[in-house]
């Protein structure tokens, strides 16, 4: 027989977030008490008038297909959004609605690189990206941030990294998987690297609601119009409204890019769902309130956890900013218990202490571990009780 697999899939690598998210599962159908953090989802119901407005959009006829680039209503929701909270102005023609916020990444990708055009990745990254840019033909190129460097790369970083096939720089801030936000200044540098040296940016955005502290979000784009006309922003409602089974993201930028990546939709998607772009009008349209409800109850989260997972022995945990992720080093806990890696250490949590993490590994980052707080802040106090057991009771000095 015919080798049946194509190349390009050969390589791939699993999602870690899903496979520990899949294994917890597993263990919870045997009956086993498992505390799941690997979730990379909000906890809440998508809020009630967007599920209202949904089932009105089907009540009133509204389930047939629709552009392949998204509803002319739903563009011009998303341009008044980006109006309105970044001071960003685009046309109709600067807009992809596309399949969720990683199909969205997924077809940029497939239509500005070529084979071996390379992307520039900062290490920790999210599991999709080196993936995607693979699957398109590109080279992932990482660049090492350090917890001391509060898990952002610097200027000169980027410029080292950079070579005549270069053809974009990812940039994700609030982050996942560290919660750290670049700010102003720091995307200031890193645009300046760009514009030099002629690559595109795609700036991530999909946490921009989930910031603490005071933080406000600043879209690299809003820099200034030179900058703005080589950034590609992702963003969607998948976080920021608790949509994200309904699968709605979106691009804004160079209008030939988002045409290309609306005929390549055409041929693959067809479109987006109906009923969930009509919703996503609603999201964006209607009462933020719920946004911010949410975003105060994982700033409690945050809060309440923060020190008493730093305060585990062989624990080192950098104060997220954003998202709703920890990310603490965690070798010499590992180390101490007597785990040859991080991984069997994540491992032996979930089938000894029944908690489940997601090794740092899938991030670029095998000495940490992440923990997601988008769960009640009751099961998150008891799974910190369950990890601080675990290690105490292992403890080699």
């Amino acid at each position: 027989m015919k080798e049946l697999l194509a190349n390009r899939v050969k390589t791939l690598t699993p999602s870690a977030t899903l496979a520990i998210t899949a294994k917890a599962k597993e263990l919870k159908a045997q009956g086993i008490d498992v505390i799941g953090l690997g979730a990379g989802e909000p906890d809440f119901n998508t809020p009630k008038n967007i599920l209202d407005a949904a089932a009105k959009s089907m009540y009133d006829g509204h389930t047939k297909y629709t552009p392949a680039g998204g509803l002319p209503a739903l563009k011009q929701a998303i341009i008044e959004k980006l109006a309105r909270d970044n001071n960003l102005e685009y046309k109709p023609n600067e807009i992809l609605v596309g399949v969720g916020a990683k199909h969205v990444l997924y077809t940029l990708f497939q239509v500005i690189l070529n084979e071996g055009d390379e992307v520039i990745i900062p290490i920790p990254y999210w599991v999709s990206y080196p993936e995607q840019v693979k699957l398109a033909g590109g080279v992932p190129v990482y660049v090492e941030s350090t917890s001391e460097q509060n898990y952002k790369i610097t200027a000169s970083q980027l410029r080292e990294a950079i070579t005549d096939k270069t053809k974009a720089v990812i940039i994700n801030s609030p982050s996942n998987p560290s919660g750290m936000v670049y700010t102003r200044e720091e995307l200031a540098q890193l645009a300046a690297v760009a514009v030099e040296k002629d690559i595109i940016i795609v700036s991530d955005e999909i946490y921009e609601k989930l910031l603490y502290n005071g933080l406000e979000h600043f879209s690299i784009a809003q820099l200034s119009e030179e900058v703005k006309s080589r950034t590609i922003v992702i963003n969607g409602v998948a976080k920021s409204h608790s949509m994200t089974g309904w699968r709605i993201g979106y691009a804004a930028g160079n209008a030939q890019i988002i045409n290309s990546m609306a005929d390549l939709a055409s041929h693959s998607t067809s479109n987006p769902t109906t009923t969930s772009q009509y919703a996503t009008i609603e999201a964006y349209n209607g009462s933020q309130d719920s946004v911010e409800e949410m975003r105060k109850a994982f700033e409690t989260r945050l809060e309440t956890i923060y020190p008493k997972l730093n305060a585990i022995p062989g624990f080192r945990v950098v104060k997220p900013q954003g998202a709703f992720y920890f990310l603490p080093d965690v070798a010499k806990a590992a180390e101490k218990t007597g785990y040859g890696s991080v991984d069997e250490f994540a491992t032996a949590l979930l089938t000894e202490a029944n908690v489940a993490v997601v090794p740092g590994s899938g991030f670029g980052v095998p000495t940490t571990v992440r923990l997601s707080y988008a769960t009640s802040l009751e099961l998150l106090e008891e799974a910190v009780r369950r990890i601080d057991h675990f290690v105490k009771s292992k403890w080699q000095d």
